[in-house]
């Protein structure tokens, strides 16, 4: 009878990341935990609003007639169906977004960016725009920011799914 693992470095059917894959992976994590509640402070600072919504307001502002389908900008932001339609309720509050029944299908709707909402991002891209400058690519040699973008775009090709019946966030 063969003997059960008795620590985790005995169990063969796991490929276990090498410390230099450690070291790496903890640098990536600690990095985009750090980027993202910087950016998330600033525009919670000088916008009253969190970083995902500042993508969402973006998002419509570079959609035609600055309006999506509230299905299209789930999928964009990669979030819940529930967690965007408590985002578009807050951005109503505050008149940036309005919300538009879709003709097409009696139970779709529009997030539509407002001229409010417009005036808004306008105002809260400059300080962004900064923070990202300076805590991201004014560290980086133009090297270093084409490799760290090719690098991003290998992993979020290999993490977006493709195949019918996926497990995705807005399908939630």
């Amino acid at each position: 009878m063969k003997k059960a693992p008795t620590s985790v470095d005995e169990q063969p059917q796991h490929r276990w990341l090498t410390a230099e894959e450690q070291l790496v992976w903890r640098f990536y994590v600690h990095a985009t935990t750090l980027l993202e509640d910087h950016m998330d402070r600033q525009l919670q600072r000088d916008a009253g609003m969190p970083h995902v919504y500042y993508g969402l307001l973006v998002k419509l502002a570079e959609s035609s007639q600055r309006r999506l389908r509230m299905t299209e900008l789930a999928m964009h932001a990669k979030i819940t169906r529930s967690r965007l339609s408590h985002a578009i309720a807050r951005l109503e509050k505050n008149g940036s977004v309005r919300r538009e029944d879709c003709p097409s299908d009696k139970r779709g709707q529009f997030a539509v960016l407002t001229d409010q909402g417009l005036d808004m991002l306008k105002r809260a891209a400059p300080g962004h725009v900064a923070v990202v400058r300076n805590a991201l690519f004014d560290r980086l040699s133009p090297e270093q920011q084409k490799s760290l973008g090719e690098i991003m775009q290998i992993i979020a090709e290999g993490l977006q799914p493709n195949e019918a019946g996926a497990d995705l966030p807005w399908l939630r």
